[in-house]
């Protein structure tokens, strides 16, 4: 049974995923602001890659007055599909393969040797830097995933990280801009990180890189990590480098986990609610995000009904062997903490592409009466939060979010609604 809490969290959840649909941002984008005209001679070339590729593209070719000379959708294999008028064609995710490496050297060659008239429209995603790669010479996938793994143990921080992908790469860090020249590039970017860092989304194909070789190997050689290099690695980084700068790209953000929360905000106030608070970097380990939550909502506590509200990503520490995911988990553990909370109150938590974990739900909705509703079934709530067996704990109680895929992805929202008692 549904409750006007639950009515008003879902509306709210609703309109954050339909803030962040690619089709409708990439339609409003470009009745907003069209492409310039083509000149005399001038072709276009559309590119899409990411999870929302297929989307983007479609609403792109519908809104542009010509059909592009060449059309181009790389997306993960899940969402391959046909699309009239564009090429589509699947890489793989998370971990690049040799159909990510095809669909790199593709977009490579629909790039040579265009001229100062023509045109690329970039339409970029999050999962892009996997679906197309383009190892810079003398660099196998495998040196490249055997750098990744070297990368991922070291602890390094994501931008130093990023710092030697880029340099491995030929279109990661401006690579786009740098192979389409001197043609102009416009990119319509989709955002899955929290901060909207422009060099992190799918690697930054359109920016400029955050440094050149010789910064990589530097770091990599203060850092120690030099030496477990492939041997084709090091004689890439150490290779004279011929500068070439970075062609500017226009750069548009049209979606992203901040553009979410303003309008659930936007809806939430509409609909008669006080919004109390937004905060658009809940990030790190869950149970200190549970405890922010908590804190926040105790600072914000007044004599109106008030709507709060949350965004960004966080992580699971995996102590046992439940299914779950980040979201349920953080909603289990509000619920565990519902005595510390006044009021008649709702927490819902989940992510934006309507799945969460290896589950099938988008993420968990818990009042005050959750924790005891589980307990009441018979199982231990308790022991279900220590395995991370937050699915089954929620679906005991018939709290969890299921509303499928939603075909776009701007990290995840909590929204937490209360009513004074």
């Amino acid at each position: 049974m549904t409750t006007p809490l639950t009515d008003t969290a879902l509306d709210l959840f609703h309109t954050a995923i339909a803030r962040a649909d690619p089709a409708a941002a990439v339609a409003q984008q470009l009745a907003r602001a069209p492409l310039a005209p083509l000149p005399t001679g001038g072709r276009r070339i559309v590119i899409a890659v990411g999870k929302a590729a297929v989307p983007m593209m479609r609403a792109a070719l519908s809104q542009l007055p010509q059909p592009p000379a060449v059309a181009l959708a790389i997306t993960n294999p899940e969402n391959l599909t046909e699309l009239a008028g564009a090429q589509v064609i699947a890489g793989a995710h998370p971990v690049p393969d040799a159909s990510s490496a095809a669909a790199g050297q593709q977009v490579l060659d629909s790039l040579a040797d265009l001229r100062a008239e023509d045109q690329v429209l970039m339409l970029i995603s999050g999962g892009g830097s996997a679906l197309m790669v383009a190892p810079a010479p003398g660099v196998t996938l495998a040196d490249k995933a055997a750098v990744n793994e070297i990368l991922l143990a070291s602890g390094l921080e994501i931008n130093r990280m990023n710092l030697v992908r880029q340099a491995l790469s030929r279109l990661k860090g401006g690579g786009i801009c740098r192979a389409a020249a001197p043609a102009r590039v416009t990119a319509l970017i989709l955002s899955d990180v929290i901060g909207d860092d422009l060099r992190a989304i799918a690697s930054g194909p359109t920016v400029s890189p955050l440094g050149d070789r010789k910064a990589a190997a530097a770091l990599l050689q203060t850092e120690g990590l030099w030496d477990k290099l492939p041997v084709s690695v090091q004689q890439a980084l150490s290779a004279p480098e011929q500068q070439q700068d970075t062609p500017t790209a226009d750069n548009i953000l049209i979606g992203s986990n901040r553009f979410s929360l303003d309008a659930m905000a936007e809806r939430a106030r509409a609909l008669g609610w006080e919004v109390a608070s937004v905060v658009d970097d809940l990030t790190g380990d869950v149970a200190d995000a549970a405890q922010r939550i908590l804190d926040t909502t105790e600072a914000a506590a007044s004599a109106h009904p008030q709507a709060l509200l949350f965004g960004g990503e966080t992580t699971v520490r995996l102590a046992g062997t439940g299914r779950g995911g980040r979201n349920q988990e953080l909603a289990l553990r509000i619920a565990e903490a519902a005595d510390q909370i006044d009021g008649d109150w709702l927490f819902l938590s989940g992510g934006t592409d309507g799945r969460d974990g290896p589950t099938e739900a988008a993420g968990g909705i818990v009042t005050p009466q959750t924790w005891a509703d589980i307990a009441a079934t018979g199982a231990d709530p308790k022991a279900l939060l220590s395995n991370n067996d937050s699915n089954a704990a929620l679906k005991a109680a018939g709290a969890l979010v299921t509303i499928g895929g939603t075909g776009t992805n701007v990290a995840d929202v909590q929204i937490f609604l209360r009513r004074p008692a």
